[in-house]
């Protein structure tokens, strides 16, 4: 069931491209990304109580490698990030992507909420298309794949805020949403 290639085709209100420096290194790096938008999402269906601290990407386990379906597990003892997180696993080359470019790219999605596989083009052996800044995927992928390389391994983990917010086409309302992401093709000039 292709959920996500539905999900991702019907951008969030108010996508727009925004841009990242510093996220196309070789180097397995983590960037927080504080987005421009002033708009608050009221959280409803989430735990009162804080575990204490927020999550970071080293809080997310990841196995498998650049191609292999990964296994994504979100931990219990630390709360959802309440900023974009991105972060590469596995290092690319060539130059990083930017707006405008057409890229071909797996993943696999998460939800924060109940820990479970929402999506995933690895199962199903289709690698999904977008162009980047044209606002057909949700701000968090705008802002999250700026700068990635071809056969790169990122980690994205998308506040509500950059994701669904209210909810819709299978992600329940203010949803984290937690992808890994394999750049299968990024331009080489």
């Amino acid at each position: 069931m292709q959920i996500f290639g539905r999900i991702i085709a019907v951008a969030a209100v108010g996508a727009v491209a925004f841009g990242l420096t510093g996220c196309g290194s070789d180097d397995a790096s983590e960037t927080t990304v504080t987005s421009t938008t002033s708009a608050a999402v009221p959280v409803q269906g989430a735990p009162t109580e804080s575990k204490g601290r927020e999550c970071t990407a080293e809080d997310i386990g990841v196995t498998g490698g650049f191609g292999e379906v990964p296994e994504i597990t979100i931990p219990d003892d630390c709360d959802p990030p309440k900023q974009l997180v991105v972060k590469d696993l596995g290092p690319g080359s060539g130059p990083g992507a930017a707006t405008g470019d057409q890229l071909t790219m797996n993943y696999s999605l998460v939800t924060w909420s109940d820990k479970q596989k929402l999506d995933s083009s690895f199962d199903r052996g289709e690698p999904f298309e977008l162009a980047l800044g044209s606002g057909m995927v949700i701000p968090g992928w705008e802002q999250g794949l700026e700068g990635v390389q071809q056969g790169a391994r990122r980690l994205l983990i998308i506040p509500p805020d950059l994701g669904y917010g209210a909810g819709g086409n299978g992600v329940q309302p203010n949803e984290t949403l937690v992808f890994v992401t394999d750049a299968v093709a990024v331009p080489q000039d």
